[in-house]
């Protein structure tokens, strides 16, 4: 950092201090300083108590607590020349203790750091005015999980920038602000510097955030289907084994379908499930599109053969854009996810499933013959 002398036309290096060095302590000056001019980390915060120790069951206190605009509490940890080891397990602690604070609970502390201080103000009043809001009941405070946490420090390990790093992927809302004084002959000056999240990334950082919380939740969503596939396709096969032999030699899956052999490679019989239907199908997947198609082309000239001894129609599928194709048994207005339509789905696929590998069994039987004499 430099100082501008403007009558030398030239720029002064100011001399980088520690905060011990000068003299200072953590409490009685960078604590004081913050507090009473919050704008310096770079944006309008209430401070609302200093050394705040009203948790239950605990006499730990937290340096600062503050409102931001949007009427979310800050929790604010100064260090001075090392950040220590341990500062994001301790203020992770402080949040958690303020998340369960009510609205009230925050008038309250409010209106004893304003009597503390020899303020003759009204707390309600104060915060309505600083949330921009006509009234007190207007108001809302710590809303949901939404507290938010601001770490400063001359420097911080990185034991510590890597578990914030690493906290910002779970939406945590976390700061470290390096904090440095300068000196320059017998003039004092201190610079606040966000260095996590970058300022220049930040909405980049919580952008990518967002989407690690996404894929996040996203893999809980997988789990839970899994779990749920594995106890629907349980409980199919405990039913179709004792009707016949199609699956007798099928584990449950955690997929959204179940398959077994024609006697032909690249067609199976699959049952098929979603949150929308359940079917039964003669799946073709052949090495190449055009033997897909081949192989569907010849069962669809024996379609009236082929459904008459099913007992109903079916719906082809030849996709031409894709290398598969499908021939189908479709029951829709059916879900997985509700437990009340599985013994109807169980029905329906066992049903259409043996039927359709019934229909199809001779006429797969022919096609592999001609593929492999090469007549088709």
């Amino acid at each position: 950092m430099y100082q501008i002398d403007e009558t030398r036309n030239k720029i002064n290096r100011l001399k980088e201090e520690t905060f011990s060095d000068l003299g200072f302590k953590e409490r009685e000056h960078l604590q004081e300083w913050i507090s009473k001019d919050p704008d310096c980390l770079g944006e309008e915060l209430l401070i609302i108590q200093k050394e705040f120790d009203g948790f239950q069951d605990t006499r730990e206190r937290l340096d600062l607590l503050a409102i931001d605009k949007q009427g979310n509490l800050v929790i604010i940890e100064n260090k001075l020349d090392d950040s220590g080891k341990d500062v994001t397990w301790q203020v992770i602690k402080y949040a958690s203790y303020c998340s369960s604070l009510s609205k009230d609970d925050i008038r309250s502390i409010f209106q004893d750091y304003l009597k503390k201080s020899g303020q003759e103000a009204d707390a309600e009043e104060n915060l309505a005015e600083f949330l921009d809001k006509e009234d007190f009941s207007e108001v809302l405070l710590n809303q949901g999980a939404a507290q938010r946490i601001i770490m400063i420090a001359a420097q911080f390990r990185k034991e510590v920038t890597s578990t914030v790093l690493w906290l910002m992927n779970f939406n945590i809302r976390i700061q470290c602000f390096k904090v440095t004084p300068y000196t320059f002959g017998d003039q004092l000056f201190l610079n606040f510097d966000q260095i996590l999240p970058v300022v220049d990334a930040q909405e980049y950082s919580i952008s990518m955030a967002s989407k690690a919380q996404e894929e996040i939740a996203t893999q809980e969503n997988l789990k839970q289907r899994h779990h749920i596939r594995l106890e629907f396709w349980r409980k199919f096969l405990g039913h179709v084994n004792r009707k016949n032999s199609l699956f007798s030699n099928i584990s449950p899956s955690k997929e959204n379908w179940l398959g077994t052999g024609i006697g032909m490679s690249g067609l199976s019989l699959n049952m098929v499930v979603s949150g929308k239907y359940a079917r039964a199908e003669l799946f073709i997947n052949r090495e190449t599109k055009e033997e897909s198609k081949t192989c569907f082309d010849y069962l669809y000239s024996k379609k009236d053969q082929i459904e008459n001894d099913f007992g109903d129609s079916l719906v082809w599928e030849r996709k031409d854009q894709n290398k598969t194709c499908r021939i189908k048994a479709q029951k829709d207005g059916l879900s997985l996810y509700d437990k009340e339509d599985w013994d109807e789905m169980i029905e329906h696929m066992s049903d259409v499933g043996e039927r359709m590998e019934k229909a199809l069994r001779n006429p797969v039987k022919q096609l592999n013959v001609k593929i492999k004499r090469g007549d088709l």
